[in-house]
């Protein structure tokens, strides 16, 4: 019979206070031999996606609205869309005369903010992109013997990382665009004869309710909802909301933040397909 021979455990000291090395071994040195990788590895490749595919949505500046086919369809990338291209593609926003480029890039301002300072895409491209650290257990890529930037810990106290602290103000700018995102779901039951619905409608319902469900199982909003107060008992709506409502989309806040992340993307590539007449938005009633 083969006995397997455990490797002593070897005391390292960690620094976490300002300003101090970071400990850890090597990388060389990584006791794990579990795929530790494949997390940082899948989110890494699911985020590269999304960010190829954006930039590409949001430099093409057209075939964003889907009404020259009669479907009240507008990309979520787009919406709400302020500027004079919005008016001559025939939708009810509109009116800046004075911007020339595509009318995605200040709306995607607000939304991008929100999840850039997320607390669970902070955790998610510090691990993927920076490798600080890449996984439990496994050390930062600069806690090598050689020098590296990463070789001092501040956290989130100097620029650029402090401006993270934005995220709970970012959260009301959120819901403002989830209200718009709903008005666009609505009006996607709008056709040129009455009101209907086809499929490109479902898009936009599950988009409006996934991006709901993101924005609401928000630490902030649970904060909102249940943070500053001594007991419970003395906010029995409040306690109500936060254990029933906002505590329960909280838990599944990973999967909501994956599931919208793609759908908006989804959606936008429904309204394209559609605008340009590479398919037929198929109508139910």
């Amino acid at each position: 019979m083969t006995t397997l021979n455990a490797e002593p455990d070897t005391p390292v000291p960690v620094g976490i206070e300002k300003n101090r090395v970071r400990g850890g071994p090597p990388r060389s040195e990584i006791l794990r031999r579990d795929k530790w990788w494949a997390q940082p590895l899948a989110i890494f490749s699911g985020l590269l996606a999304f960010i190829v595919y954006a930039t590409w949505a949001a430099l093409r500046n057209g075939h964003f609205y889907a009404g020259n086919v009669g479907r009240d369809y507008l990309s979520p990338f787009y919406s709400p869309c302020l500027t004079n291209s919005c008016t001559s593609n025939g939708y009810v926003w509109g009116g800046w005369t004075w911007w020339r480029l595509s009318p995605a890039i200040p709306i995607l301002i607000f939304p991008l903010s929100f999840r850039l300072s997320c607390y669970y895409y902070r955790k998610s491209y510090y691990r993927s992109f920076w490798l600080s650290p890449p996984s439990c257990a496994v050390p930062d890529a600069g806690s090598t013997k050689a020098k590296s930037p990463r070789n001092k810990y501040s956290g989130e106290t100097k620029f650029p990382l402090i401006f993270q602290n934005i995220h709970r103000y970012t959260w009301y700018f959120a819901v403002i665009f989830a209200g718009i995102l709903t008005f666009d779901a609505v009006a996607a039951f709008r056709f040129h004869n009455g009101i209907g619905m086809g499929l490109g409608t479902l898009i936009f319902v599950v988009n409006a309710l996934l991006i709901w469900a993101y924005t609401l199982g928000c630490h902030s909003c649970r904060h909102l909802c249940g943070g500053g107060l001594r007991t419970f008992s003395s906010a029995n709506s409040r306690h109500f909301i936060w254990k029933n409502f906002v505590s329960k989309l909280n838990e599944h806040h990973q999967l909501f933040a994956w599931l919208s992340l793609f759908w908006i993307a989804f959606a936008d590539f429904y309204t394209w397909l559609v605008a340009t007449g590479a398919i037929h938005d198929p109508r139910f009633f």
